[in-house]
């Protein structure tokens, strides 16, 4: 299990990590801000970046969900130890949804803009499930010790 966790953690804090540096202007991995609307946010009509409050909150999001997982197969110890599991069912939902919703068409007309729409079904949203199994994988790990 903590091999799990461990690897869940750092495709969490990686991601995280990459969502700071756009909150401070890194257009990785393309150079126009345009060109980073076209495959990270995918809102048809969008020319512009989230503001750096929303990409640290998301950051901090994603971070946190890194943390839990860790938490969940006991390698680190974090305050409010009782809250852990109603956490990591809430990461489990969170990831879920947001990987279910890659497929289904309301998702789709809302963020249709090309590349977003072919690497949200082809990589986002197979990661957030990916990351929903780990979570699941977890849980029932805890439970039964």
């Amino acid at each position: 299990m903590a091999l799990l966790a461990t690897l869940m953690f750092l495709v969490l804090a990686a991601i995280a990590v990459i969502h700071i540096l756009w909150a401070f202007g890194l257009r990785w991995p393309v150079e126009s801000e345009r060109g980073l609307v076209a495959l990270v946010v995918g809102t048809t009509g969008r020319t512009r970046m989230p503001g750096p409050v929303e990409c640290i909150a998301a950051a901090a999001a994603i971070f946190c969900a890194g943390l839990v997982a860790l938490a969940l197969a006991h390698p680190i110890a974090l305050p409010g130890a009782a809250v852990l599991p109603w956490a990591g069912a809430a990461a489990t939902l969170v990831f879920v949804i947001r990987g279910v919703a890659a497929y289904l068409q309301v998702w789709r007309r809302r963020f249709a803009q090309e590349p977003f729409a072919t690497m949200d079904r082809n990589w986002y949203g197979p990661l957030c499930l990916l990351l929903a199994a780990g979570f699941i994988v977890l849980m029932i790990g805890r439970m039964a010790n």
